[in-house]
């Protein structure tokens, strides 16, 4: 279709929308050249300005309307009602407040309006409305179905209403229409989105049945709840299932020729008690002169998972194994994933292997890797080998071959931590919770999980496989995935740097000189404290997040130049694409032409982007299994009293975390005994009145008052008072003395603060 002048002026303004223009610059950038021709212009640029859509500059120039200019981005809806928006990566989000969301939904691609700029002086953030909602991210949603009674049913016209499980949508209304099922009472449905409507500032969904699940009290019903939601696949298909009872569970001799035999070599695999997909091996030799060679056999899962078959179809879309309190959802069928896949002791396996040859300093100075086949002498368990480190008795498995072998690897895994540490990995080691629940899903204990030697020593041995394999294929320059770890945001590490300073802990440098070594001398100068846990915590979400890439960008956390994922292909969808382009570069070592390379680039991007965003799905998943598991296994506990430690501080009161790591909240309105301000810079709330403070790391008593299931919220209140330690009273310009901080001068109040902090550590 033929575009019309305005259309083509107002095209050229949005492309230029930060410049303005004579009309004879626009005459010519279009070929304007007769008079006629030129008047029409003109006018067409008198009306657009009458109507505010460009504006003339007092230079005599046209330009675009600033007050017209949207941008579009992605919608994040808050609980509270209001949201924002973010446009660009990187970029600050834009708030929305909740009577501008117009309907938007969390995720939704929407178009804004700038209403307030960003002021950098008072750090308010930047506003707009929602002119436009460009996509529905919600086109399904999953709830828990209440049928009308068929005279209800006749005056409103729906079957009923879904009681939305998604706390974003908690408050939203979706009434049943008549075009889907119309299911029994208390029925768990997924139901397909007809129509969004707003009413009162609040959003109405109209939808249709399209699923029932269960019903709502069926064991496990909560957990497939959430996986619903978030759209996580918890069945495969029948073809994915045929597929792989079509692999064979032995394996041949034709398919042992060309890989090199590992049968003979003492190799052990090395996990929890309750793994069943054992998809890595591990074997040592330390020679004469000190020196090691490390030998990581993973499971060849692409040789079974062949390019575009229904389970690589199915592992794509799936990205990752998700692990839950009671089950797991695997990416692969479990006829591979625990079968001929899963490196079972004295049975024949196919598997990639990293040999690496170590020196006494860690460094690896050879490596090769290649398909070869292994058989795992002994399944061992990390219990098992702990006990063998901690009181040198070992279990009727570990043979004295094993035991010198685990002795050794316990040795070159302390060479190979001291090296990171040297060279600035930060360990976060945060604490990770087990819940233990009954045959009926009902939580039952809350155990912390053990990082003993064994388990540290194998992610040494995995780090090192990953950074190998991903030094080796960078060095070829070939298109490759990576697991890359980017430099955290300028802003929110300059939060964080503000943040310890509260603790006495300074780091020196510019945000974007900070390395993860200072971060990890941070971490040390805390260690054994009782807020350790909680600056490790907040040092972490003041990162990015890793992900998957083609650029080997390197690794933040991990202070590594090169690394990948290659020791999971079970589990993670990305290592099992690592797995196949090592098949492939070995089968054709030739190099590409610059069309292939474009391609497969273009094509390993897009695999990195899903398993990425599917990673991101299974944490979600985890942390809101885990938060509901928490808060039913509180729901019998109101009433009690536990220590705690204070884990975050808003100015809307502070959580404290248990030592189980069950966290509540303690409501600002429940501190009676003054009016509290919240002093962002240090995370602390500071009686106006009385000088208690409360901040990051407090040990407190506290009671469990109410537990909310649905909400998966706990609350608490303080019980003794009397311990929380006291700073002196603030005075006027204590802590924002705005003027003084501006000119540079150190605020005499901030000097107090720094002081009470120093006094309440010798008073621990």
């Amino acid at each position: 279709m033929r575009q019309s002048l305005e259309e083509i002026l107002m095209a050229f303004f949005m492309e230029h929308e930060s410049e303005s223009f004579f009309v004879q610059e626009i005459s010519e950038h279009f070929g304007f050249t007769g008079s006629k021709d030129f008047k029409i212009l003109v006018k067409q640029l008198a009306d657009l300005e009458d109507s505010g859509k460009i504006v003339l500059t007092r230079q005599g120039k046209f330009g675009f309307n600033q007050k017209n200019r949207t941008l579009e981005g992605t919608f994040r809806l808050n609980d509270k009602g209001f949201g924002f928006v973010t446009v660009e990566e990187g970029k600050p989000d834009i708030f929305i407040p909740r009577t501008d969301v117009h309907g938007a939904m969390d995720g939704d691609t929407v178009a804004i309006r700038i209403v307030q700029e960003e002021n950098p002086y008072n750090d308010k953030a930047a506003s707009g409305t929602i002119v436009k909602i460009i996509e529905r991210a919600v086109k399904q949603v999953v709830g828990i179905y209440t049928r009308y009674p068929s005279k209800i049913m006749m005056q409103t016209g729906y079957c009923g209403e879904i009681a939305l499980k998604d706390s974003k949508l908690k408050k939203t209304k979706c009434y049943v229409t008549r075009k889907g099922l119309n299911p029994v009472d208390g029925t768990v449905v997924i139901a397909e989105v007809d129509s969004y409507e707003t009413e009162r500032h609040e959003l109405v969904l109209k939808a249709h049945i399209v699923k029932e699940i269960g019903y709502k009290d069926a064991v496990g019903m909560d957990i497939l709840m959430i996986l619903h939601q978030l759209k996580i696949p918890t069945v495969f298909p029948d073809s994915v299932i045929e597929e792989a009872n079509r692999v064979s569970d032995v394996i041949s001799p034709e398919e042992i020729e060309g890989r090199v035999d590992l049968r003979q070599e003492l190799t052990v695999t090395i996990d929890g008690a309750d793994a069943k997909d054992l998809d890595d091996a591990v074997a040592l030799v330390k020679r004469e002169d000190g020196t090691f060679v490390l030998t990581v056999s993973i499971a060849d899962v692409s040789y079974y998972v062949t390019e575009n078959s229904e389970m690589d179809k199915e592992a794509f879309e799936r990205g990752t194994s998700v692990y839950l309190t009671d089950r797991v959802v695997p990416m692969l069928p479990q006829r591979l994933s625990n079968g001929i896949c899963s490196l079972h002791p004295y049975e024949e396996r196919l598997t990639l292997t990293a040999r690496m040859e170590i020196d006494r300093s860690g460094t690896i100075y050879q490596h090769e890797i290649f398909p070869s086949v292994i058989q795992s002498n002994e399944r061992l368990t990390y219990d098992e080998v702990n006990v063998l480190f901690n009181t040198n008795e070992a279990s009727e498995k570990i043979t004295p071959e094993i035991a010198e072998m685990l002795w050794n690897m316990k040795e070159l895994h302390t060479i190979l931590e001291r090296r990171r540490m040297e060279r600035g990995a930060i360990d976060f080691d945060t604490q990770e919770a087990k819940i233990l629940v009954d045959e009926k899903g009902v939580p039952t204990e809350i155990v912390l999980r053990e990082r003993g030697v064994a388990e540290r020593l194998i992610e040494s041995f995995m780090l090192a496989a990953n950074e190998t394999v991903a030094r080796h294929y960078e060095q070829l320059k070939v298109p490759f995935i990576y697991r890359i770890h980017e430099n955290p945001d300028s802003e929110k590490l300059q939060r964080f740097l503000e943040f310890i300073t509260a603790f006495g802990i300074t780091i020196k440098g510019k945000n974007d000189s900070i390395t993860p070594k200072k971060l990890q001398k941070a971490l040390s100068e805390v260690r054994g404290e009782p807020y350790e846990a909680v600056v490790s915590t907040m040092m972490l979400r003041s990162m990015k997040q890793a992900k998957y890439d083609i650029t080997p960008t390197g690794h933040y956390g991990l202070a590594a130049e090169d690394y990948t994922h290659f020791t999971s292909p079970i589990r993670r969808y990305p290592d099992l694409i690592v797995h196949r382009m090592i098949r492939h570069y070995g089968k054709h070592p030739g190099h590409l032409s610059k069309k292939e390379e474009m391609l497969l680039e273009d094509k390993l991007q897009q695999i990195a982007d899903q398993s990425s965003r599917m990673e991101r799905l299974a944490v979600q998943a985890e942390r809101d299994v885990n938060a509901l598991k928490k808060a039913e296994y509180m729901q019998d506990k109101v009433g009690e009293e536990f220590d705690g430690i204070v884990s975050s501080v808003t100015k809307f009161g502070m959580f404290v975390e248990l030592a189980n790591t069950v966290e509540g909240l303690i409501h600002i309105s429940h501190l009676k005994q003054d009016y509290f301000n919240f002093i962002e810079s240090h995370m602390i709330l500071l009686g106006e009145r009385t000088g208690v403070s409360y901040r990051i790391g407090d040990r407190v008593r506290v009671k469990c008052v109410k537990v909310d299931v649905e909400a998966r919220e706990v609350d608490f209140l303080l019980v003794e008072d009397a311990k929380l330690a006291k700073i002196e009273r603030p005075r006027k310009g204590d802590f924002f003395d705005e003027k003084s901080s501006k000119k540079g001068k150190k605020s005499k109040g901030r000097q107090r603060f720094k002081k009470a902090i120093k006094m309440k550590k010798k008073r621990r």
